[in-house]
């Protein structure tokens, strides 16, 4: 059954080629719209579904802003943006490489900043859009050994939070998802920091922190899930500012809004920082 839609067929999804934003942009094609969906390594093809709609897969960089603008201005409409391109680095906040924290900030929040901009202006111009970005419940709690990926999550939320306000007076809404533990490639792909001499303790527990990570997002949910989120998103004239994916995560949220820091120190630490 087809899903209520209060903004438009024509749906444009960064990181389309896999996870979550795979997940979004097949959803949203089954559910009749018009998806184009871009990834820095894709195959370009196009996909017809039963239901009238199509999901047409193109190549590009979103860290590339000149090519993400041209390529959202030939769009023949961008009625809904699913912002979902991102990758993640693993490390100690000390010794992570100014290249990886440069690196996961250009893809996580200037790649999403670069396709923002664009489909906000068309949105705008239109006096109707729905931009959603794909953040993470690290943006909202750090994570320790994900210093730069929360750092970059937690910027989306400040950004989409200003998106909110500033467009909401030209019919533009605006709203961050935040998954938890995701079953994904994103497991495999994520960089890890090398531990140097300065740190043989550093190395040990990072391998232990990565590996509890893994495990508890091989063991999560689908990316389906977060998909389902999205396209929910889509038929709500005043969608919320952000939402947690699954109730374990919503129940989290309201319980880490009163819980003292250091009650929330304690906790990440015993689950992230094994000794």
């Amino acid at each position: 059954m087809k899903r209520q839609n209060h903004y438009g067929k024509n749906v444009f999804v960064t990181g389309a080629s896999s996870g979550i934003g795979q997940a979004c942009a097949r959803m949203f094609a089954e559910n009749g719209c018009n998806v184009t969906g871009v990834s820095r390594n894709t195959e370009e093809k196009t996909e017809v579904f039963p239901g009238g709609g199509s999901l047409t897969l193109k190549r590009l960089d979103v860290t590339d802003e000149a090519a993400v603008k041209e390529f959202v201005d030939d769009l023949p409409g961008v009625d809904i943006a699913v912002l979902c391109a991102g990758m993640g680095v693993a490390g100690p906040a000390e010794t992570t490489a100014s290249e990886l924290t440069r690196r996961q900030m250009e893809v996580n929040y200037f790649g999403t900043l670069n396709a923002a901009q664009p489909c906000l202006t068309r949105m705008r111009e239109q006096h109707r859009g729905l931009l959603v970005v794909i953040g993470s419940i690290a943006g909202r709690v750090s994570i320790p050994m994900q210093s730069q990926y929360s750092a970059s999550k937690y910027a989306l939320e400040a950004f989409t939070d200003a998106v909110r306000m500033e467009m909401k007076q030209y019919g533009v809404r605006a709203c961050i998802i935040e998954p938890g533990d995701t079953k994904t490639g994103f497991t495999a792909a994520r960089i890890m920091q090398n531990s140097d001499n300065r740190s043989d303790t550093y190395g040990i527990r990072l391998k232990k922190s990565v590996a509890k990570m893994a495990a508890d997002e091989q063991g999560g949910r689908s990316p389906e899930s977060v998909a389902k989120t999205a396209l929910a998103l889509a038929g709500r004239k005043d969608p919320p500012a952000r939402v947690p994916v699954g109730i374990e995560y919503k129940a989290l949220m309201q319980l880490l809004r009163i819980m003292p820091d250091r009650g929330k120190e304690f906790i990440l630490s015993k689950l992230y920082l094994p000794k």
